[in-house]
């Protein structure tokens, strides 16, 4: 054939994982070992895994070589925790923090977040993980009262409001496509220019009173959103007998 070997290695692999023979978190053999198994060269292995890499399917995890990386998808209509979230899809949930601080708001926190003159904020961003791959990078601000002050509240906001009576019963969030660059980009190991999908969510109280801002980006190789859609009384309706439909 004229298709390539790394090309066929490449197809080969790729089926394995969207068929599930390969699952997130799986190991990749090395190189050499998967070189010798299949006859090949060590360079045609090399450059197999490098466009799965590139396309988000593997990663290079330190100390595990080369894993099969997570896909998630959620539901839009869904409001809980990240952490939740995979643990859900049978992933392990993890965060590398970046900062946690807490500090005076700034002009648009407190009209967001509907504060008074002498509130403060936390602020907190990390990157956000599922089976050690990085899924996005996370931005959150929120009224420093509703924690007492604790920054340090352990891995999971949700949680820690929760702790406190604190949750979240709707949310507004915007999405949006963009590309991705400079430390966004070294963060989620993507070049930059590539796609990624952008998020801002203001969650709020039973009372109504806003609790928390959240700007996030999103690898869109491995985040999906799933939204369910369904036909209105009146589009589902029976037509009469001689009736033109309108297209």
């Amino acid at each position: 054939s004229h298709v390539p070997l790394y090309r066929k290695l490449g197809s080969s692999l790729r089926e394995a994982i969207q068929s599930g023979a390969l699952r997130a978190g799986d190991g990749i053999p090395p190189e050499r070992d998967l070189a010798l198994a299949l006859g090949v060269s060590r360079i045609t292995v090399r450059r197999a895994i490098g466009d799965l890499a590139r396309q988000g399917l593997l990663f290079a995890r330190q100390g595990s070589g080369t894993v099969v990386a997570a896909r998630v998808e959620q539901a839009l209509s869904d409001l809980g925790s990240f952490s939740d979230d995979i643990r859900r899809r049978g992933l392990v949930p993890g965060s590398r923090w970046i900062s946690r601080v807490l500090a005076t708001p700034s002009p648009d926190e407190v009209s967001a977040l509907q504060l008074g003159p002498a509130d403060q904020v936390i602020r907190l961003e990390r990157v956000r993980t599922a089976n050690g791959a990085p899924i996005a990078v996370e931005r959150a601000t929120l009224n420093a009262q509703l924690l007492n002050g604790d920054i340090e509240f352990g891995d999971s906001l949700y949680a820690a409001l929760r702790r406190r009576g604190v949750v979240p019963q709707r949310a507004l969030q915007r999405l949006r496509a963009e590309v991705v660059r400079g430390a966004d980009a070294r963060l989620l190991d993507l070049a930059d220019g590539e796609a990624v999908l952008s998020t801002e969510r203001r969650s709020f109280g039973a009372n109504g009173v806003p609790i928390e801002t959240t700007r996030a980006v999103y690898r869109g190789d491995r985040y999906d959103y799933l939204v369910e859609l369904m036909a209105s009384p009146e589009a589902i309706r029976p037509t009469a007998p001689g009736a033109e439909l309108a297209v």
